[in-house]
């Protein structure tokens, strides 16, 4: 399998399991929180049909990727034009999470440099908390629903063991 959807809460391991995946089987990456925000203050959401759009013109790239963000409706848009494709859930729960979140090494593709990144962090473990009882599309049911009725190859991982363990 070389083309891969990866969806979980945030700090779930998705950006790490996808490089690593990306490395080891030299998979083009895309992480959905660049093409999800349009460059304001505060960010806001892009029209998802404009992030799908782009979604599908990575996806046409070729047939060796693997796809990570926290955004179902996106991972869907991902998944819809992607036959072949493996859906993996990363859902090692919520102190997991946490624990991942506080070890996050700097993201110089989100932040313009690490204190700009640890400035977030009390907010981000807040909206990492709230993954079970959020309604919207980064939220647990969001991501079960969209495991549920997708007809494809699907694997959850529910630990951070399974997901480190995880080979292609």
């Amino acid at each position: 399998m070389a083309r891969y959807v990866l969806v979980g809460n945030s700090g779930s391991g998705k950006s790490t399991l996808a490089a690593r995946l990306a490395r080891a089987a030299g998979l083009a990456h895309l992480d959905l929180d660049t093409l999800a925000w349009r460059a304001t203050m505060p960010p806001e959401r892009r029209p998802v049909a404009d992030s799908a759009c782009d979604i599908a013109a990575f996806v046409a790239t070729g047939d060796r990727w693997v796809i990570e963000g926290c955004y179902a409706d996106l991972a869907d848009a991902a998944l819809a034009g992607a036959e072949r494709s493996r859906l993996v859930w990363l859902d090692p729960g919520v102190d997991a999470c946490l624990a991942n979140a506080r070890a996050r090494p700097w993201e110089p593709h989100k932040y313009p440099s690490q204190a700009a990144q640890d400035a977030n962090l009390a907010m981000l473990l807040d909206w990492i908390r709230g993954y079970e009882t959020r309604d919207d599309v980064c939220s647990r049911a969001a991501h079960r629903a969209l495991f549920e009725r997708f007809p494809g190859d699907k694997l959850a991982l529910t630990s951070r063991a399974a997901i480190a363990a995880f080979a292609t």
